[in-house]
């Protein structure tokens, strides 16, 4: 990290060779598309080049620093993209048929699954867009109510209110059966 805050260039080579993968992992597990977390990944090492002469090794590990980095271009991402954590048809129908392409589940489990992914879409569809990227960011990407917060830059009680709603809201939703 010292020599990269030097400008050695070889040596920022070097750090995006060791941790690119690692990060971008991660932000694709935030983004999901594959396009987003390609561009996080790369304005994230921008920043990593230009700042790291201030990178402050008492207060964190390089890769603690570098990921932080990159989560916080993955919101701006999302923002830029005004919301992007949606759960569309196109989502839902691949795993669907992943689902009944699976061996690892018999005949039976694999129609349970497809039926219960179609009115998981149709409940979410219900929801509010805010509301249902705070469950989503909360339930498939593991963000605390914190976390969810400070991306959508909203206070925390409403976050949590948002998802006790949305949640209320798909419950109702799913006890009744779909209407044509």
């Amino acid at each position: 990290m010292r020599n990269t805050a030097n400008k050695d260039a070889q040596s920022f080579r070097q750090l995006y060779e060791l941790t690119s993968p690692k990060l971008f992992g991660f932000v694709l597990r935030i983004l999901i598309k594959h396009e987003w977390a390609e561009e996080a990944l790369q304005e994230s090492f921008v920043s990593i080049w230009n700042n790291a002469a201030n990178y402050q090794s008492s207060l964190a590990a390089p890769m603690t620093w570098m990921t932080t980095i990159v989560r916080n271009k993955a919101f701006d991402i999302l923002r830029r993209h005004n919301s992007a954590l949606d759960i569309d048809g196109t989502t839902i129908d691949q795993e669907i048929t992943e689902n009944m392409e699976s061996a690892a589940h018999t005949p039976p489990e694999s129609l349970q699954l497809t039926q219960g992914a179609h009115e998981l879409a149709r409940c979410f569809k219900g929801l509010e867009g805010l509301q249902r990227q705070s469950i989503v960011l909360a339930y498939y990407h593991d963000f605390s109510h914190s976390e969810i917060a400070g991306q959508l830059q909203l206070p925390i009680g409403t976050v949590k209110t948002w998802i006790r709603r949305g949640l209320e809201r798909l419950r109702l939703c799913l006890s009744k059966p779909e209407q044509a």
